[in-house]
């Protein structure tokens, strides 16, 4: 094998066993976070100091034409259902419009802009990642927790519900996937770069668009939405990521 594929031979050995699945940090709490909300409203340093981060990273995008309409707090760390995986994903909403007539073009800058700034910062509030996210201000919004921190006013308040969802759907659908990845490593193995740099991709793409469609028809308790969280709290979208950028770098080294 090239130097430069990764050895994931450790994380390999047979198929997932769906009971081997920890679900209980998807546990409703009895209260919001304490650390981050006082009141019900979110703690004037934090909101200051989130302000400040939007304010800096939109600024770093030189686009002095466009307005932004609102910065939002929004997930699970301003529901009842938060964790220690928790993130405080921070919304910058504007109108795509606005920045130019190729919503899809101005679509795909701010993603990978967004990227960028994420994986160079490590900002942690009371141990919560900051996650920047830009959204046009078309998009509906599922979320029942959703804050403006521009304004420091709840747009929609959550309430506290122990919502039942399937367990055992939520266990076999992650191991499913689970498995799936895994698989990818034999491409790795025989050296099917290519191969593997889109399976990769068509993997991520069913991934989005299962969890889009559990958001849409059960929301935040959908099975496809708690599969997907799985697959992120055991880092199985991180090995995604690395699967690609290993297949990547070896199909382009040429070894002697």
């Amino acid at each position: 094998m090239k130097q430069h594929v990764l050895n994931w031979q450790n994380y390999i050995s047979e198929d997932v066993d769906p009971e081997s699945i920890d679900l209980s940090s998807f546990e409703v709490q009895d209260e919001l976070n304490s650390k981050v909300w006082t009141d019900r409203q979110l703690d004037s340093e934090i909101r200051d100091r989130l302000v400040e981060i939007a304010d800096n990273f939109w600024r770093s995008l030189d686009i002095d034409w466009a307005d932004v309409k609102d910065v939002t707090f929004t997930g699970s760390l301003a529901n009842y259902n938060w964790s220690s995986f928790s993130d405080i994903d921070l919304h910058i909403i504007v109108d795509f419009a606005e920045v130019d007539d190729n919503e899809d073009l101005v679509r795909d800058y701010f993603n990978a802009k967004r990227a960028l700034w994420n994986r160079m910062h490590d900002i942690k509030i009371h141990g919560f990642e900051v996650e920047i996210y830009l959204e046009d201000e078309k998009e509906s919004h599922i979320s029942t927790g959703l804050y403006s921190v521009t304004r420091g006013e709840w747009i929609a308040e959550p309430t506290r519900f122990r919502e039942d969802f399937d367990e055992r759907g939520v266990k076999n659908k992650a191991a499913g996937l689970m498995d799936e990845v895994d698989r990818i490593q034999e491409l790795i193995d025989d050296e099917e770069y290519g191969e593997t740099i889109m399976s990769v991709d068509r993997l991520k793409e069913k991934i989005r668009k299962m969890r889009k469609t559990g958001l849409e028809s059960k929301g935040a308790f959908s099975i496809e939405n708690l599969a997907f969280k799985v697959l992120r709290r055991t880092d199985y979208m991180g090995k995604l990521g690395e699967f690609k950028r290993s297949a990547y770098d070896s199909k382009m080294s040429i070894n002697q």
